[in-house]
């Protein structure tokens, strides 16, 4: 039962960090983005 406990602890700081780093992934793909819109915004 206590090893069943840890290992679910383990996968959710596992899971955690998954969401944690796709979510920074997400938002740098979200900057250049943005990036682009204002200089194409910027060039007309």
């Amino acid at each position: 039962m206590t090893k069943a406990i840890a290992l679910l602890a383990l996968l959710g700081l596992v899971a955690c960090e998954t969401v944690q780093g796709a979510g920074r992934d997400l938002e740098a793909a979200g900057e250049v983005i943005q990036d682009e819109a204002q200089e194409t915004q910027s060039e007309m």
